[in-house]
C-alpha cells in the first residue's frame, strides 16, 4: 500500500470495510476480526484514531506476533495479512468460508462502521441466511472501462473525499472491485450510467393518477440510471406531481409540499438499497394518487427482521450498497431510520403505514385540509358538470381553466361524496353526475 492510498483511506473514514485503532488491544481487535470475517472481509488499520487523526504505532515484531496470535484464537481460526506503511499497521482479513467466526466476546457481524454482537437467535438467523449469497458482492465479467468516471467524481464530492489515487484504487477500497479491477454487482449499480444494460429489472417507475385510482395517467416515467440518479429523479418526479400549500407569515411567504421530502427521499433510497435484485419479475413502483402516495418494493422480509421489529433492527439485504449510501449522507444511522420517519410524518400530518407480504409496501396519506374557497369552486365544477355531462378531465381544465391538480382535487371531493362518477373507456369516458344526485 502506497502512502497515497492510506491518505485516501483515511478520508474515507471507518465504514463497512475498513476499522481505525488508536493502539493495539487484543479483546478489542478480535471482535472486528471476526466482524469483518464474518460479513465482507475488512481492513484494520493501528495508529489512527475514529477521529481520523494520525497518531502512529510502534511496529515491532512483539505485536505482529500479538497480532497472529489474536487470530489464531477465533474460532474458528482466522489468518490475517499484515502491511505497514510508515508507522501505521494495516491488518487485512478476508470474508471467510467457515462462518460464523466468535472470539472470547461471541459473534460479532459488521454493520456499517461498527461491529455488532449477535444474540443466540440472531447467530442462527445468520447462519441460515449465509447459505444465501450477498447478490452486491457477487463478482462480474465486467471491469472499470465500464466506470462512468462523471459519476465516481459526483460521489467523491458527496462524500467529501479528496483523492489523488487510481480509480482501480480508489474503487478497490469501497469494496466495490477487486485487485484487478473487475467489478462487482454494487459496481455496476452505483458507477456505471446504466443499471439496466446489466441488470433490466432494476429500474424505478413513477406513476401519477387521477383520482384515486390507476384508471387514468396523468403523467409516467420509468428511471434506469445509476442507483443515486434513480433516487434523485424519482424525487424530482415526486415533487412534480404533488400539491404546494402557502403559509404566509409577515410580509415573506414559504412553500409547505404535500408530504415530507426528507422522508420520501429516505423511503425511495430504502426502496433501491435494500430491493432484492435476484428477484427479476418486477421493479420498484412508486404511485401518486389524489389522495395518498405508495412505495412497493418486491421481496420478502430478510430473516430475523418481522414487520414488528423493522425499525429497530439493522438487517441489510445488500450491505455494500448500504454502505455506499451511508458514505454519501442519503441515509441516517442504520437500523433507526423507519422509527424516525414514522416520527417525522406524524409531526408533518401525514400518515405513514408499512405492509410486508412477499413485497414492501409504504403508503404515505396525507390529512385533507379544505382551504378557503374550495367549497364555492367544487360547487362551480359540479354545475358545470351537470350542463356539460361526459367532459374529460383535459376539457374541464381548458374550459374552466382551474389548474389540473386542483381539478383533481375537487373531482375526488365530488366522486367520495357520491355527486359525480367517471364513465367509460380510460380514453374516451368522461365525468356525470350520478343519479342519486339527479333524484
Amino acid at each position: 500500500m502506497e502512502e497515497k492510498e492510506l491518505q485516501f483511506v483515511m478520508q474515507e473514514g471507518e465504514g463497512l470495510l475498513v476499522e481505525f485503532k488508536e493502539s493495539f488491544d487484543a479483546k478489542s481487535l478480535s471482535k472486528e476480526l471476526v466482524a469483518f470475517a464474518n460479513t465482507k472481509g475488512g481492513r484494520v488499520f493501528l495508529g489512527i484514531t475514529d477521529k481520523r487523526v494520525l497518531k502512529g504505532i510502534a511496529v515491532t515484531n512483539k505485536l505482529k506476533s500479538q497480532i497472529m496470535d489474536t487470530a489464531r484464537k477465533c474460532d474458528p481460526s482466522l489468518q490475517v495479512e499484515l502491511e505497514q506503511v510508515n508507522d501505521i499497521l494495516c491488518i487485512t482479513v478476508s470474508e471467510s468460508t467457515d462462518k460464523p467466526h466468535k472470539c472470547s466476546s461471541g459473534f460479532f457481524i459488521r454493520q456499517g462502521a461498527n461491529s455488532q454482537k449477535l444474540s443466540r437467535k440472531e447467530i442462527r438467523d445468520f447462519m441460515l441466511r449465509e447459505n444465501a449469497t450477498m447478490f452486491d458482492s457477487l463478482s462480474t465479467k465486467w471491469n472499470l472501462g465500464e466506470v462512468d468516471q462523471t459519476i465516481v467524481k459526483r460521489f467523491l464530492e458527496l462524500a467529501s473525499i479528496k483523492s489523488n489515487v487510481s480509480s482501480k484504487i480508489m474503487l478497490y477500497n469501497l469494496g466495490v472491485a477487486n485487485e484487478d479491477g473487475i467489478l462487482n454487482n454494487a459496481g455496476l449499480l452505483f458507477f456505471t450510467s446504466s443499471a439496466t444494460k446489466y441488470f433490466p429489472h432494476a429500474y424505478v417507475t413513477c406513476g401519477r393518477y387521477l383520482g384515486v385510482d390507476k384508471v387514468e395517467i396523468l403523467d409516467r416515467a420509468d428511471f434506469t440510471g445509476n442507483l443515486v440518479s434513480q433516487v434523485e429523479e424519482s424525487i424530482r418526479f415526486v415533487r412534480r406531481n404533488t400539491r404546494l400549500q402557502y403559509e404566509i407569515k409577515g410580509l415573506q411567504r414559504s412553500e409547505i409540499p404535500e408530504y415530507p421530502l426528507e422522508v420520501l427521499r429516505e423511503a425511495i433510497v430504502n426502496a433501491v438499497m435494500h430491493r432484492d435484485y435476484l428477484h427479476t419479475g418486477s421493479h420498484i413502483q412508486i404511485d401518486i394518487f389524489t389522495d395518498r402516495l405508495v412505495i412497493t418494493n418486491v421481496g420478502d422480509l430478510l430473516k430475523p427482521l418481522t414487520k414488528e421489529t423493522l425499525g429497530t433492527l439493522a438487517v441489510r439485504r445488500n450491505p455494500l450498497l448500504a454502505d455506499l449510501f451511508q458514505r454519501i449522507k442519503y441515509v441516517e444511522k442504520m437500523g433507526t431510520g423507519l422509527k424516525r420517519m414514522k416520527k417525522l410524518s406524524r409531526q408533518f400530518g401525514v400518515t405513514m403505514k408499512v405492509d410486508t407480504n412477499g413485497y414492501f409496501m409504504i403508503t404515505f396519506k396525507a390529512t385533507e385540509g379544505v382551504n378557503e374557497g374550495v367549497n364555492e369552486g367544487v360547487n362551480g365544477l359540479l354545475k358545470y358538470i351537470v350542463k356539460n355531462p361526459g367532459k374529460r378531465t383535459t376539457q374541464i381544465h381548458v374550459d374552466l381553466k382551474i389548474p389540473v391538480k386542483t381539478l383533481e382535487r375537487w373531482l375526488k371531493i365530488l366522486r367520495d361524496k357520491g355527486n359525480v362518477e367517471f364513465r367509460g373507456a380510460m380514453k374516451t369516458g368522461g365525468y356525470y353526475i350520478t343519479q342519486n344526485q339527479k333524484s
